[in-house]
């Protein structure tokens, strides 16, 4: 009995010390590139906004900007997002999961990492980290930090999706999509305009529907990459929804969101989630 428990013991303490491997080399992995991402977003000068900036956009843009900014301001250099939700592992009923994430941006030059753990069973993590850094999209997933299930980098379908990402995203660090900071805008209608985006050598665009409050409501692109396993994606169209405006350091952005895949037989939400926590710099 004294020689199993012992075994019991060392087995355990051989299971806990591979979950501390795996967690300490995903967070130097992620430390890394939020390092770099950093480091080049402090190359631009500090940079302010004023009404003026304003005079030129289309009217759509124009009212959701005097609807979320300061009268003027500084334009966010760096923004850190704590979030959490629920995110589609399968495409079944119980195929949602509850994950947190830490998502760090900047605007000049665009870039962001999104660091999640989604909670599979318990005892059982997998860890995704989604970025654009140096021009470059990424997509990274592990199980514990241990066993690579998904890695896949720098090719032009990832990186186009990472920037069309980050600009969706761009509501939450609402000074990112200002002309100043390379986003230019083409009006589509009285109540939406597209958002188009360069970034090292990628270039995207994101079209924004803005409800009768000024807010954007809802981004769409018709094609954005979707992964479909065994190395295989296809371009599918792709929005996300965007509610309950709040008040950030002076910013209103948007505190829950949806993101989903729009197939042929419908609608496919894969991210639901909420802003705990936003800091800006």
């Amino acid at each position: 009995m004294k020689k199993l428990l012992v075994a019991a013991g060392t087995l355990i303490a051989g299971v806990a010390g591979l979950i501390f491997f795996g967690t300490a080399r995903w967070r130097t992995g992620t430390a890394t590139l939020v390092g770099q991402l950093r480091r080049e977003g402090t190359t631009a000068p500090p940079a302010v906004f004023t009404p003026g900036d304003l005079d030129q956009l289309p009217v759509p843009v124009a009212r959701y900007f005097r609807a979320v900014l300061p009268e003027s301001g500084q334009v966010i250099r760096y923004a850190r997002l704590t979030q959490r939700g629920r995110f589609l592992t399968r495409p079944t009923p119980d195929g949602w999961r509850p994950f947190q994430a830490i998502e760090h941006f900047t605007a000049t030059p665009p870039g962001f990492v999104w660091d999640a753990r989604i909670r599979m069973l318990p005892g059982l993590t997998v860890m995704v980290r989604d970025g654009f850094v140096g021009g470059r999209g990424m997509m990274v997933g592990t199980a514990m930090g241990l066993r690579r299930l998904l890695a896949v980098e720098g090719t032009p379908a990832i990186s186009a999706g990472a920037l069309q990402r980050y600009l969706a995203e761009a509501v939450w660090l609402p000074t990112a999509l200002l002309p100043s900071q390379g986003v230019a805008w083409a009006p589509l209608s009285d109540s939406s305009a597209r958002a188009t985006l360069s970034a090292g050598a990628t270039t995207v665009s994101v079209d924004f529907h803005f409800g009768a409050d000024g807010l954007v409501g809802r981004i769409f692109t018709a094609a954005r990459e979707r992964d479909l396993g065994g190395g295989r994606s296809e371009p599918t169209p792709w929005q996300g929804r965007f509610s309950r405006y709040e008040q950030r350091a002076g910013f209103r952005i948007p505190l829950a969101g949806e993101v989903e895949w729009v197939l042929p037989e419908g609608p496919q939400p894969y991210w639901r989630g909420e802003i705990i926590q936003a800091t800006y710099e």
